[in-house]
C-alpha cells in the first residue's frame, strides 16, 4: 500500500501519518526523515542535500527526488509506505510517478486533510511558539497551498484523491482515515490496482 498524505501546517498531518504507519505496518517516510537519513548514510545525494540544509536553503527538486528514490529503494519500503511531505511540487510528483512506474508500481491513495485557514491559525497560535505569529502562519499556509493545489488537482483527476475533514477531534479524523483506506485500497497485486473513485469523508 502506497499512500501520500497532504495537509497544511497545523492540520495534524504528522500525527495521522504516524497512526497510518502503526495501523498498517508501513514505514512513515517524511521529508525530514529522508533528508536526515541520506545525510547520515553519507550518500552522494545526501552530501549534496546537506550543503543546502546547512545554508538554510530549500533543497532543489532534483536533489530532493534522488533522496526520496534512495529512501524508497530500501527494503522496508518494498511492500508500501506513507509519504509525508513529498511530493511538494509537480516536478516531484512526476518524478515519483516515473520511479514507481519503473518498478511496475503506483500510488494507491492520496489523502488530503481539509482544515480551513482560521482553524489552522487558531491551532498554531495556541502553541505559544515564537515562530507561530499569525503573520508567519498565514504566510506558511500561502506557500503550502501554492505548492500543493496543482498536485491535489492532478490526483483528483486520476481518481486517487480522498479528502478528509480534518477539523474534527484527532480520534475522529483517525477513524475517517481508517475508513477511507479500508474502503478505497483494493486487494489486487501491487502495481495492478485500478484507479479509485474520489471520495470525501465527512
Amino acid at each position: 500500500m502506497r499512500i501520500i498524505l497532504f495537509g497544511p501546517p497545523g492540520s495534524g498531518k504528522g500525527t495521522q501519518a504516524e497512526r497510518l504507519r502503526r495501523d498498517w505496518d508501513l514505514p512513515r517516510v517524511s521529508t525530514g526523515d529522508m533528508l536526515r537519513d541520506a545525510v547520515r548514510r553519507e550518500t552522494s545525494t545526501g552530501r549534496k542535500a546537506k550543503g543546502y540544509m546547512e545554508r538554510g536553503e530549500l533543497v532543489p527538486d532534483d536533489v530532493m527526488t534522488r533522496v526520496v528514490e534512495e529512501r524508497l529503494s530500501l527494503e522496508d519500503c518494498a511492500d508500501g509506505f506513507v509519504l509525508d511531505g513529498f511530493p511538494r511540487t509537480v516536478a516531484q510528483s512526476e518524478a515519483l510517478d516515473a520511479f514507481l512506474r519503473g518498478k511496475d508500481l503506483a500510488v494507491d491513495a492520496v489523502m488530503s486533510l481539509l482544515v480551513d485557514e482560521e482553524e489552522v491559525v487558531r491551532r498554531m497560535a495556541g502553541r505559544g511558539r515564537e515562530d507561530d505569529s499569525e503573520e508567519v502562519i498565514r504566510n506558511r499556509l500561502k506557500v503550502y497551498w501554492r505548492q500543493t493545489e496543482p498536485l491535489i488537482q492532478i490526483y483528483k483527476d486520476r481518481g486517487k484523491l480522498l479528502e478528509i475533514d480534518g477539523r474534527a477531534p484527532v480520534e475522529e479524523v483517525t477513524r475517517r482515515i481508517r475508513t477511507a483506506v479500508a474502503a478505497f485500497v483494493p486487494e489486487d497485486p501491487p502495481g495492478k490496482r485500478a484507479g479509485m473513485s474520489r471520495a470525501r469523508i465527512e
